[in-house]
């Protein structure tokens, strides 16, 4: 199985989670009541189903502690960004904080993609810049690893 292959899943577990945390992030429906819906109505082949419930399950569950832990670098109070980047925030500050298992770099890469697909027009510039500073504080050792490996590489 190719590299794209295998992360696939995944991407599209987030793509799904984004859609579902921008509705909780809306209408404030239970995150649970939420993915009920979403594994009736969307179309869910090929999505690492216990990632997306993982996300969505997860934010719903830390969303305030995921602020809190974001707003150090941001440049405005955190209910002032656009919903769109919020929730991509939030998906990033979670599996930065609680799926260690994920490199840093995927995670980054993958909220960046997410942001310039589905955010503002600048948001994912935004979005790579707040996660950047919060993965160099939260993953300090494994940002240092990485550093030391290439020191062009963050």
């Amino acid at each position: 199985m190719s590299a794209k292959g295998h992360y696939e899943p995944r991407r599209r577990a987030r793509r799904r989670a984004l859609q579902a945390i921008y509705q909780w992030q809306m209408t404030g429906q239970e995150p649970d009541e939420i993915l009920c819906q979403f594994m009736e109505i969307q179309n869910m082949k090929g999505v690492d189903v216990e990632h997306f419930e993982r996300l969505l399950r997860g934010v719903g569950a830390h969303g305030e502690t995921l602020d809190q832990a974001l707003q150090p670098f941001l440049d405005r109070p955190v209910e002032q960004l656009e919903v769109m980047e919020r929730a991509v925030l939030r998906i990033g500050a979670f599996e930065l904080i609680h799926c260690p298992e994920l490199p840093f770099r995927v995670v980054l890469d993958e909220c960046v993609d997410l942001a310039h697909r589905f955010g503002s027009e600048q948001g994912h510039a935004y979005v790579n810049a707040v996660l950047d500073k919060a993965v160099r504080e939260w993953r300090a050792s494994e940002t240092q690893e990485a550093q030391a490996r290439c020191p062009s590489s963050t």
